[in-house]
């Protein structure tokens, strides 16, 4: 089976103080701490199992620049058999259809029985894998906790819905799955790991090898455009403690004890 994985780099929100720039539309860039989006771990993880048990092959490709193949060598290193760039100054800018769209050129060059997406991004939202299926008419699922490879061409999936519950599905390949963290536990990577595929060839994809109109994506192509980002109000009765662990500890105590939860 030969599954694409669409992975994304984004800041590291542990490493990071966000701040929001001057005109109150995007946050502080500039001196931000990167990382591998995290729900894409999960579903690298899945794919490489997935290999495990029925064969095939692993690729993860992101739309970025030269500063985003660090996380293609952290998912080569994992075990992905192979990184594609796809990166074009026409691609700056994009949205999330436009991203899709980016993609979708992408698969079409190559044979793909399997795309995973992650849950989200955690810079933005969770809309990419579900556009990407609509553009190539494949089935999509969202929410995917568990994957079975079944004869036939086709998988059994379960997807998380509310309260808890699961939803049993059978679904034809290809298909675009975007999978929910906590399906897997994703395997440790190690510098070690990182080294060996330091010197790998990643191939670079550009608008023209992908056979795309720079007017359909990028900035131009827009459709949805951030006008406003904002710290959310301080709720009635919220407090922010200051000081340190031991005083901030007493001072929890002495608010519960206040309102009557210490007896």
């Amino acid at each position: 089976m030969e599954i694409l994985v669409c992975v994304r780099r984004v800041p590291d929100t542990s490493e990071n103080e966000i701040q929001l720039n001057s005109a109150g539309n995007d946050i502080e860039r500039d001196e931000l701490v990167y990382s591998i989006n995290e729900p894409d771990n999960y579903a690298v993880e899945e794919a490489l199992q997935i290999v495990a048990r029925v064969g095939g092959n692993v690729t993860v490709a992101t739309v970025g620049s030269e500063d985003d193949e660090e996380v293609l060598r952290r998912e080569m290193a994992m075990g992905a058999n192979h990184g594609v760039m796809i990166s074009d100054e026409a691609f700056s800018g994009s949205d999330g259809r436009g991203i899709a769209t980016i993609l979708k050129g992408f698969v079409e060059k190559g044979h793909y029985d399997l795309i995973l997406t992650g849950v989200q991004a955690e810079d933005g939202g969770a809309q990419v894998g579900g556009m990407l299926a609509a553009l190539l008419d494949y089935p999509f699922a969202s929410l995917v906790n568990s994957i079975e490879v079944l004869d036939g061409g086709k998988l059994t999936i379960s997807r998380e819905i509310e309260g808890g519950n699961r939803e049993m599905n059978e679904i034809d390949l290809p298909c675009v799955l975007s999978i929910q963290t906590g399906i897997n536990e994703p395997r440790y990577v190690g510098m070690r790991g990182i080294r060996q595929v330091a010197s790998i060839p990643i191939p670079t994809f550009g608008a023209s090898a992908l056979g795309l109109d720079p007017g359909t994506v990028g900035r131009v192509a827009v459709r949805v455009k951030r006008v406003d980002y904002f710290v959310a109000a301080l709720g009635k009765g919220a407090e922010i403690l200051h000081g340190s662990r031991e005083e901030n500890i007493d001072k929890v105590l002495e608010l519960v004890a206040a309102k009557g939860g210490l007896k």
